[in-house]
């Protein structure tokens, strides 16, 4: 294992940058160990002796100046102790920097800011920007920026002209590893059918992409400055079509699906559910053999329509299920937090843990799960000010779960969409968190609360996939995979929400509540709580 000793020099006190240089070394790998605050030089060339490190790290953040005159008298030290082939490590402020560059005494320099670089540094990486070099797939971004996740985020203005430009804004900035390309609905929906698209409703949610060269249009302006990945919405229909048009034009980075939506169920296109679930998992299957992650869109649409989270957890275990029989090899699960509004820090995490243990089950050489958080928009606050904080403070309890992709979700969004400057100036927040949270901080997941909740919706969501394999006949091999049945677990409420009261191919009977921060079944009849069981088993539906 290779050895890393740090000290600073003189009189300064300052640690938390070589802290941080610290935990970054440890976690690609080092075994690292801090001298302490202004250690004289004979004592660090004693150590430096004693240990034989590959890399010697200094840091000094006071007046350059000085720094200029611990250099020199640090660099005679050496010397006279026949370690002038030490590799030596200097970080600090900007300019004590520049001073440390111009000492010569110094193997690499860095300033503060240059997480990726240090990353790369001690990875035994050259930070390149050639393509090749960052990597043209997920993985291969995942592999370069671990132990930091991958930054995504959604952009789609409502004019291709304006779309190309922000797309190139984003990738100048450097702070986004993945562009998800939202279409407007009319693409989404009609793309492959442009007689039946509403001219009234251009550019609406979305950018409106008629035609391959404008796909071929963005990638093109994204190859500029880290060159993010791209990749877009599977749209609501033609899955397929949408599949192979968005991988050939943007080489896209994963396919988003849903399982049950996208039909009569949601009013975003014209398919009967039954017909709709068996058009997603093809596209999943298409996904599968080409070897490009898929993320299934599931969980959160139930519990965006106030479903309770015993619902959302077996929807997310159903998600991993049918990507797995698909033929997907890299699976990524999508956890939206504060969803819906309400949601408490203990109980979202009980909820994430729930579906991320079950689907685990899953995981094998063949089936590989990436952990993907993000924010919900729902909870967000129309005062930016405070959608800042939200933001912030989301990424904290997502960073819980180890996620390798943080989706960001821009601050400004719950009043309208977002502009290049708003999505980096989100992205930056995000980067702050990670600077400070993401090593060394406290683990709320084995909080006994958490913990409680977690095991609680396990077997309440067991119970919902245990009534769905159940209404098959004996002739259908595979229940939680069969169009019909997924159908019927719907039409029969088995698998339901509140928010869909109205529709024709689901009840929408149940209730729910939020109590003590969790959203549980709710007996209106009683006016109390009640669990799966009773629903399931006891009438309650």
């Amino acid at each position: 294992m290779k050895k890393i000793i740090a000290a600073t020099l003189g009189n300064c006190v300052h640690v938390a940058g070589v802290s941080n240089f610290l935990r970054l070394a440890e976690a690609c790998g080092y075994q690292t160990s801090f001298l302490g605050i202004g250690i004289k030089p004979g004592e660090i060339i004693g150590a430096v002796q004693e240990v034989e490190p590959d890399y010697l790290a200094l840091s000094y953040r006071l007046t350059p100046e000085v720094a200029v005159k611990l250099f020199a008298e640090f660099k005679t030290a050496l010397l006279e102790a026949g370690l002038n082939n030490q590799k030596i490590l200097f970080g600090g402020t900007p300019p004590v920097a520049r001073r440390a560059e111009e000492s010569g005494l110094f193997y690499r320099v860095f300033s503060g800011e240059e997480e990726g670089a240090i990353v790369a540094f001690l990875k035994g990486e050259q930070m390149n920007e050639n393509p090749d070099e960052l990597g043209d797939t997920l993985l291969e971004r995942i592999a370069k920026k671990h132990p930091y996740p991958v930054l995504r985020h959604h952009f789609g203005l409502p004019t291709l002209e304006e779309t190309i430009f922000g797309v190139q804004q984003l990738a100048a900035a450097k702070v986004v590893d993945i562009i998800s390309l939202g279409p407007d609905q009319n693409a989404q929906e009609s793309f492959f059918r442009p007689t039946e698209m509403d001219k009234t409703q251009e550019g609406a949610g979305g950018v409106p992409i008629r035609s391959a060269e404008d796909l071929i249009k963005l990638y093109q302006a994204s190859r500029t400055g880290n060159r993010p990945l791209l990749r877009c919405y599977s749209g609501t229909r033609d899955l397929i079509k949408w599949a192979e048009l968005a991988t050939r034009t943007i080489n896209n980075a994963w396919g988003a699906i849903p399982l049950f939506w996208y039909n009569e169920l949601d009013g975003r296109a014209d398919r009967s559910l039954t017909e709709a679930i068996s058009e997603n998992q093809a596209a999943m299957t298409w996904y599968g053999v080409k070897k490009i992650p898929v993320e299934v869109n599931e969980a959160h649409h139930w519990s965006l329509r106030g479903a309770p989270d015993s619902i959302a957890v077996a929807a997310f275990y159903l998600a991993a299920y049918n990507a797995k029989k698909a033929g997907v090899k890299d699976y990524i699960a999508q956890i939206m937090l504060n969803n819906p509004p309400g949601t408490s820090g203990l109980m979202d995490l009980g909820k994430a843990l729930a579906g991320l243990e079950m689907i685990a089950r899953l995981e094998d050489g063949e089936f590989k799960i990436w952990r993907q958080i993000r924010a919900g928009l729902a909870n967000f606050s129309v005062k930016q000010g405070v959608a800042k904080g939200q933001l912030a403070a989301s990424t904290v309890l997502g960073l819980s779960l180890a996620p390798q992709i943080i989706h960001v979700v821009a601050y400004c969004e719950a009043d309208h969409i977002a502009t290049p400057e708003e999505i980096i100036e989100s992205c930056e927040i995000v980067h702050g968190v990670l600077k400070n949270y993401l090593f060394g901080a406290p683990d709320p997941t084995t909080d006994p609360r958490v913990v409680a909740r977690k095991n609680e919706l396990m077997e309440e969501a067991k119970l919902i996939l245990k009534v769905i394999r159940d209404l098959s006949a004996a002739e259908i091999e595979d229940p939680l995979s069969d169009p019909e049945t997924l159908a019927q677990a719907v039409s029969l409420g088995i698998l339901d929400a509140p928010q869909l009261k109205g529709h024709q191919v689901a009840p929408g009977k149940i209730n729910t509540v939020i109590d003590q921060g969790a959203c549980y079944l709710w007996d209106a009849d009683t006016g109390h709580v009640i669990g799966e069981k009773q629903r399931l088993l006891g009438g309650k539906t």
